[in-house]
């Protein structure tokens, strides 16, 4: 009878990146978890702060944290999907990685209530949060350094920039900044870590992560992220009922909030992500950065499904027109993240490809154009609701043979 690995230390040696039937692990969904309160932290607040009209605050301090919480997700990922273990040393990092997020989320409030304040940046527990999940980053690269001679120079990289980095943020954390110089610092060391893997990879033949697992884990975070204009929905439809009752805009608002969500994961998975990356191992760098937008657009999405929750209780400077606007937006930009990753992934720019996204972008001026006429919110969202489902009608009827007619030629 073999000994469950999980009770003894397994050599870190890197694990097979064509191994068969390769999933999320319930380790990572755990770890996911806890991104749910640290997205929906950096949601409610930029919601707060849109309601009440404080755009250029809401905007800054938004970007901070989703840039924030997605690296932190995104370097323990990858770290995963090459090194999984899976012994008590594994889950124990992990549990500290945990504790890190945690104390991540908590700080994101300070974040936008100084930035609004115009006060010095206060994201001294942000940035405590962020270094005890580098902690147990590096020490995790580092047994990979020690255990896996191949690709000893890539770990050992990888421990030195993760590292490097920490320190910066540990001046940006604590010493008396005001906002600019902190964008500037952040800035800097937020372009170290992202360049740090690049230069790691190429020291030996790179860190063994699978291309389908890595796949799966970013359609699994998106998904968590989509529960954002779940929540923004219910909380529209209960502002409704709350004022007014149960009537047709609450259903309106129903409709409106789920078939968006559900409009923008079908988007989502029209490409076979997993296919592209076994395909051309060089994507990685492009796949796994540029969904840094498609979860900052996810996100505001809900964000925005919340402002408008804000505008029908009454509880906010803004009228119609702006709460179209707070889902709008960040449904353009989703839109058009989800079209330059699926250039990027296949390498195919389709001209019936742009004349969807031009329709999805003339949807949402058709919602526009109604809340200036006087629409109202529901009748606004129900439209809006349209611009993904333009694509997914698109490419489901007719855009699907064009990609397959190009596999096959």
């Amino acid at each position: 009878m073999t000994t469950p690995i999980a009770y003894r230390l397994a050599r870190m040696t890197g694990r097979d990146p064509g191994e068969s039937h390769r999933t999320a692990t319930p380790l990572e969904l755990l770890f996911d978890l806890a991104f749910v309160l640290a997205i929906g932290q950096a949601s409610g607040s930029f919601a707060h702060l849109i309601a009440e009209a404080h755009i250029a605050s809401a905007l800054a301090g938004f970007a901070f944290a989703m840039f924030s919480i997605c690296w932190a997700w995104i370097n323990f990922t990858w770290f995963a999907s090459a090194y999984d273990t899976d012994d008590w040393f594994y889950r124990l990092a992990t549990m500290v990685q945990l504790i890190g997020v945690i104390v991540l989320a908590l700080g994101i409030p300070s974040v936008f209530e100084s930035v609004d304040n115009g006060e010095q940046v206060d994201n001294r527990v942000l940035v405590i949060g962020y270094v005890v999940m580098r902690i147990a980053l590096v020490a995790q690269w580092l047994r990979a350094a020690r255990q896996d001679p191949e690709r000893r120079a890539t770990a050992f990289a990888y421990a030195k920039w993760v590292s490097l980095a920490q320190v910066g943020w540990l001046v940006i954390g604590f010493a008396p900044l005001t906002f600019w110089p902190t964008v500037a610092l952040s800035v800097l060391f937020f372009g170290l870590e992202m360049l740090g893997p690049v230069i790691a990879e190429r020291k030996t033949s790179g860190t063994p992560w699978h291309p389908h697992h890595i796949a799966e884990r970013y359609g699994l975070l998106t998904i968590i992220t989509l529960g954002e204009g779940i929540f923004g929905t219910v909380a529209g439809v209960s502002a409704i009922v709350q004022e007014q009752g149960w009537s047709l805009e609450a259903v309106l608002v129903i409709v409106a909030g789920v078939g968006l969500t559900f409009g923008l994961w079908w988007t989502y998975f029209i490409v076979d992500a997993g296919e592209a990356l076994a395909g051309d191992r060089d994507r990685a760098w492009g796949f796994g950065y540029g969904h840094i937008l498609v979860f900052m657009a996810v996100a505001g999405t809900g964000a925005g499904l919340h402002v408008a929750a804000y505008v029908i209780e009454g509880e906010s400077q803004l009228g119609t027109i702006g709460a179209v606007l707070a889902v709008a937006i960040p449904v353009l930009v989703y839109c058009g993240a989800i079209f330059a990753l699926y250039v990027f992934l296949t390498r195919f720019l389709d001209t019936f490809h742009l004349w969807l996204l031009a329709g999805a972008v003339g949807v949402v001026l058709i919602a526009l154009v109604l809340a200036v006429a006087g629409a109202s919110i529901g009748w606004c969202l129900v439209v809006l609701m349209l611009a993904p489902a333009v694509v997914v009608v698109g490419y489901e009827t007719v855009g699907h043979r064009h990609a397959e007619a190009r596999r096959a030629g």
